[in-house]
């Protein structure tokens, strides 16, 4: 293990950063996970207007989910969202960031 796998695994550990949650492949069992939360506002351009949006994002350990896809399902402190969009893994193909919405 490096010492930046060692580092990560630390902070998925931290209950000040990370927390538990319930990743459902779809059509799979569930299987708690440890998620890092995002729950950060995007402004985003189209044309000449710019759009504010709440997203819901979270970082998952690739050692917990292998592959994301659209349509899973996450569910955090007894809230459900769904996996939109694909999942973005980082340099170190570490963690998987993904965008999630209400379910």
């Amino acid at each position: 293990m490096t010492a930046f796998a060692a580092a990560i695994d630390g902070l998925f550990a931290d209950g000040n950063i990370a927390r538990d949650a319930v990743y459902i492949a779809d059509g799979g069992d569930p299987q708690l996970i440890r998620v890092v939360t995002r729950r950060a506002d995007e402004v985003t351009s189209f044309g000449e207007a710019r759009l504010w949006s709440e997203t819901t994002r979270v970082d998952l350990r690739v050692a917990e989910v292998s592959a994301p896809r659209p349509g899973d399902s996450i569910e955090i402190e007894g809230e459900a969202f769904l996996i939109q969009g694909e999942s973005v893994r980082d340099r170190e193909r570490l963690i998987w960031t993904v965008n999630l919405r209400p379910a």
